[in-house]
């Protein structure tokens, strides 16, 4: 039977060998690589995957798709983990975890930061997006795509933007182009943050007036004074600052102590 694709779960189903065969390719899985595809949907990413692996698991919301890939898969080669990938515990799978997947586009954003937070149990992410978000995540400062999803995520990963997806691609089509790219988790010591949630905090702050310049934006956190300190014009806006500025304004922020 013909499945129908469930908008409240934001289906659109991979369909084009050819786009599978270049994702594929440039992930270039090993038969013992741990990996788990996010939204394995009708299996175009698995069935591939499972001929180059010997074993993959899935996190899949849809049930009935879920019954489908256990039928279709035998349980030793395949493990159906049913649930929210949002919601799901990756730190469960083992470690030097490789992550692959379609994602939903109504959940691709939180599903990013939700995945950060294994980031150093895995190896590598090769991800497809709606192509807005791929140039969020691989926006230069400066750029009208720079944002707080750039800063957090190229803080986290390299990000590496491989291919460009036409909606064509897709059943339904949907409106919008895809784009896969490969995230590639920073070693610990390149972390210079001294603290993750500071350094988050002075983000989503800076970001959350866009127009502001960063002496105001950032005013409940850290003086003009303080900021032109760390050799950063606090008459700068946060689409002109590169990562490395937001780490030296969250560590000062740290030595600083609460405020």
């Amino acid at each position: 039977m013909r499945h129908l694709a469930r908008k409240r779960f934001g289906q659109h189903f991979l369909e084009d060998r050819d786009v599978v065969r270049a994702m594929l390719d440039a992930m270039a899985p090993r038969r013992d690589d741990a990996v788990v595809e996010i939204g394995p949907g009708l299996g175009a990413l698995t069935a591939p995957l499972l001929e180059r692996l010997d074993h993959l698991h899935v996190v899949e919301i849809d049930r009935d798709l879920c019954a489908r890939l256990r039928a279709r898969f035998a349980p030793e080669r395949l493990a159906v983990h049913e649930g929210d990938a949002l919601e799901f515990d990756f730190a469960t799978l083992p470690a030097a975890l490789r992550v692959v997947g379609n994602l939903p586009y109504n959940i691709s954003t939180p599903l990013l930061f939700h995945l950060s937070g294994v980031a150093q149990r895995c190896v590598d992410l090769h991800l497809m997006l709606q192509k807005e978000v791929v140039d969020r995540l691989a926006a230069a400062p400066g750029s009208k795509d720079y944002g707080r999803l750039s800063v957090m995520l190229q803080y986290r990963y390299r990000v590496d933007r491989l291919i460009d997806v036409p909606a064509s691609a897709f059943r339904p089509q949907p409106k919008v182009a895809s784009a896969v790219v490969r995230l590639v988790p920073r070693p610990a010591a390149q972390l210079a943050a001294r603290d993750a949630g500071t350094f988050a905090r002075v983000v989503k702050a800076a970001f959350a007036t866009r127009r502001k310049i960063v002496k105001n934006s950032l005013s409940g956190l850290l003086s003009a004074v303080d900021i032109q300190a760390l050799g950063i014009d606090p008459s700068s806006r946060a689409e002109d600052l590169p990562v490395p500025a937001f780490i030296a304004i969250a560590n000062s922020m740290r030595e600083a102590g609460p405020r």
